[in-house]
């Protein structure tokens, strides 16, 4: 039987590129896992994968020109924006590297044999270990980041898990080209290339998540696609843990105040953020609570004439580009919503943003207006109009969980004392991962506090895929107890070999 080839296309015209790949079979995902189980000893010396993490950033920045160009021409995101997410995914490959020398990840715990406690304690010694080979499922929206080279695959190789990604079939080029230089970092630092491996195709992905020797997975995409992966390695004879970063809304709440204070200010930053990357970041604002009144018509008066100023784009291929021309249509067509700026097909391969308008009273009757309540992926946003912050606070109560929640308050509001708008910052904390203070949520900084995900649609689990903590998702924790310091891991003897952080009965 022959297998399927994989193509690269252009999603400005929707013609096939060239052809990069063929489809993975069972067969050929059971030896890319086999291989990376086999491989998951040589990750684990600490030096060793420090070495790798940032090999692997210098050769992706040393072909940054020839990666940039193959990206561009396979989703349309264009040099700039791609010039930067390059910067931050070797970035992240670093700053993982980093998280690794500094060793408090492993999270190490002693305590002391005590017998004059009731009950008597032995002598506790507890570090984290990794889980084993790391399935990750690449992005459509993020080439480099969230794909082959990014932080799903950088944090498991941080860990010292063996990673086989399934690459996204918008981008297939890109992520055989990534690939190959992860490998060749592999080689360079002393590894086996099979410590990353890439794989392509829809059967791919469900053979891989359901492989015995695959111990967890990663994935960021759609609500539909990530909840059959979950439910797959949910349903194994051993199931895994799952890391899906599903879909998001992103509300935003404007108060009365903040709009009296400063609209045209946030309804050209609310234009700005829908519109970014043509509307593709999983945490586009995509649902805005505006307060009824002229300081609200003025606000989104702002975010109209910028919408209207917005050209048309390119979004990452045309079954994407279907999906928002007829969501929007379904949308629009609902009773009592409107489109001030009418969001839909620009041209034959492009779309026009927009944003929907509904009253707050309208979306809390439930049944049809449901649909409001789900993203729309692409640059739409829909403005829902409150008259009071006990109807802000309703709809707020309809929604599931979210990446991000927005809110944008006055200076007196964010200077005086504690009242309403500390009571909001704890109904959304309620509902979303990270929570924003007069600023937009696109734009996630890759640093030691962040936190990407929140409670389900969002995410499927409570940790994240941005910053160093997303390490530990790839591992778990051994306790070893009454052990003898020669049978002792290095991480856990007396002396401390490895010049470890560590929590020594409680100090």
């Amino acid at each position: 039987m022959t297998a399927n080839p994989v193509w690269s296309v252009d999603p400005r015209t929707g013609k096939q590129r060239e052809r990069v790949a063929v489809e993975a079979t069972a067969p050929d995902v059971d030896r890319a896992v086999r291989a990376a189980h086999a491989a998951r000893g040589a990750l684990a010396a600490a030096a060793s994968r420090t070495a790798f993490l940032r090999a692997a950033a210098d050769l992706l920045d040393g072909a940054a020109t020839r990666i940039v160009e193959t990206a561009d021409a396979e989703t349309a995101l264009g040099s700039a924006r791609l010039t930067g997410e390059l910067a931050r995914t070797t970035g992240q490959l670093r700053a993982f590297a980093d998280v690794v020398e500094e060793g408090a990840y492993l999270d190490v715990r002693i305590d002391r044999a005590d017998p004059s406690l009731t009950p008597p304690r032995p002598e506790l010694r507890r570090y984290k270990v990794p889980l084993g080979v790391v399935a990750v499922y690449a992005a459509s929206n993020f080439p480099l980041a969230f794909s082959v080279p990014g932080g799903d695959t950088a944090s498991a190789l941080a860990a010292g898990c063996p990673v086989v990604v399934k690459a996204h079939p918008d981008h297939p080029a890109t992520s055989e080209l990534c690939g190959e230089l992860l490998r060749r970092a592999a080689v360079a630092s002393g590894l086996p290339a099979d410590v990353v491996t890439v794989v392509h195709g829809f059967d791919a992905g469900l053979e891989l998540v359901r492989h015995p020797l695959v111990a967890a997975a990663g994935f960021t995409g759609s609500i539909r696609g990530g909840r059959a992966l979950f439910d797959a390695a949910a349903a194994r004879p051993v199931p895994i843990p799952f890391h899906g970063e599903l879909g998001s809304l992103n509300p935003v709440v404007v108060t009365p105040a903040a709009a009296a204070e400063r609209a045209e200010e946030i309804g050209s930053g609310l234009a700005a953020s829908v519109t970014l990357g043509v509307g593709q970041f999983c945490v586009k604002p995509g649902l805005v609570l505006v307060p009824e009144g002229a300081d609200g018509d003025l606000l989104t008066a702002a975010l109209a004439k910028q919408l209207g100023q917005t050209g048309p784009g390119v979004l990452l291929d045309h079954r994407m580009r279907d999906a928002f021309v007829s969501g929007v249509r379904e949308r629009a067509a609902l009773p009592g919503v409107t489109a001030p700026v009418t969001p839909g097909p620009g041209g034959e391969h492009t779309v026009a943003a927009g944003h929907l308008s509904v009253a707050a009273a309208r979306l809390l009757e439930g049944g049809p207006y449901e649909l409001l309540l789900e993203e729309c992926f692409g640059p739409v946003t829909v403005v829902v109009r409150y008259s009071g912050a006990e109807e802000a606070a309703a709809v707020l109560d309809r929604l599931g969980g979210n990446l991000s929640a927005t809110l944008q308050l006055s200076r007196a509001e964010t200077e005086g004392a504690p009242g309403p708008a500390a009571a909001l910052i704890a109904q959304v904390t309620g509902l979303a991962g990270r929570i924003v203070v007069n600023g937009w949520p696109t734009g996630v900084a890759v640093a030691p506090a962040q936190h990407h995900g929140g409670p389900y649609p969002a995410a499927t689990s409570h940790s994240t895929s941005v910053g160093g903590t997303a390490i530990e998702r790839w591992l778990r924790p051994v306790a070893y107890q009454s052990v003898p310091d020669a049978l002792l891991p290095p991480e856990l003897r007396e002396g401390n070999p490895l010049g470890l952080p560590r929590r020594v009965t409680g100090v």
